[in-house]
């Protein structure tokens, strides 16, 4: 009778090692293609958000509505029936157990007190300084519609840890990847942060008023055009004098402006 020969033990282990070394190269690029496959849903929610945007400016225009709080574009673009099918969830910020911010929505609890947030949830945010204010307020650098020089700099609704927010210039990055709260413990103060999310691998998701989509680096963000008083070569730009060293130390990795 022949006898059967099988595989030895070292054999055995030595395959099992070269699947756990194969495994061990491969399993962070598959989590880099995931990311990536993210970050491109993102931009399409924020196109058709840009689309419906445009939609109810065409409608009135070229102005976007009168209002002050930010929470205004949930209840004012929802009127239009194409809106309700539309994620306010960036794929990478949808789990509701995860505390809002980089990785996890706002909203979405009758717990909360703010009259917003009850009533919805998501992980986009408008740039509040977009509103059609009467003549009393226009000081404040509101923009009041897209028929404004520049509007490809001028950020309109991005991927944030709030429903919106309204940046300074010289508004604080966040100390540690993740902080939102502002500094100053007023809520205008330190907008910037609800904004600056280390959310697509050192960028975040936005569009413009001019309705284009685009990645946009995380210090980048203090170069934009956020209000008409905005100072591009504010005090967190390489033309207002910041140095590599000034920024947090979660942030120094990533490229200067």
């Amino acid at each position: 009778m022949r006898k059967l020969k099988g595989f030895t033990l070292i054999e055995l282990l030595v395959v099992i090692a070269i699947v756990a070394l194969l495994m061990a190269i491969l399993m962070p690029a598959l989590q880099r293609v995931k990311r990536q496959a993210k970050a491109v849903v993102c931009q399409t929610n924020l196109r058709q958000w840009g689309t419906i945007f445009s939609i109810y400016m065409d409608e009135n225009d070229g102005h976007f509505a009168y209002g002050d709080s930010s929470g205004q574009w949930r209840w004012i673009l929802q009127q239009h029936p194409r809106e309700r099918k539309l994620s306010v969830c960036c794929p990478e910020a949808c789990d509701p157990d995860k505390p809002a911010g980089t990785f996890g929505p706002w909203g979405g609890s009758s717990l909360d007190s703010d009259y917003v947030m009850q009533k919805d949830y998501g992980s986009y945010g408008v740039n509040r300084w977009v509103y059609n204010r009467k003549k009393e307020w226009s000081d404040e650098g509101y923009w009041k519609g897209r028929n404004v020089i520049g509007a490809s700099q001028i950020p309109l609704f991005l991927d944030c840890s709030w429903y919106g927010g309204g940046p300074l210039h010289y508004d604080n990055p966040p100390e540690y990847d993740g902080q939102t709260a502002s500094g100053t413990g007023h809520w205008r103060g330190d907008n910037m942060r609800r904004f600056c999310l280390n959310r697509h691998n050192g960028t975040i998701n936005g569009v413009f008023l001019d309705i284009a989509v685009k990645k946009i680096d995380l210090k980048q963000l203090w170069t934009l055009k956020w209000n008409c008083n905005f100072y591009t070569s504010g005090p967190w730009t390489k033309a207002g004098g910041v140095q590599p060293t000034d920024w947090p130390q979660w942030m120094r990795p990533f490229k200067d402006y």
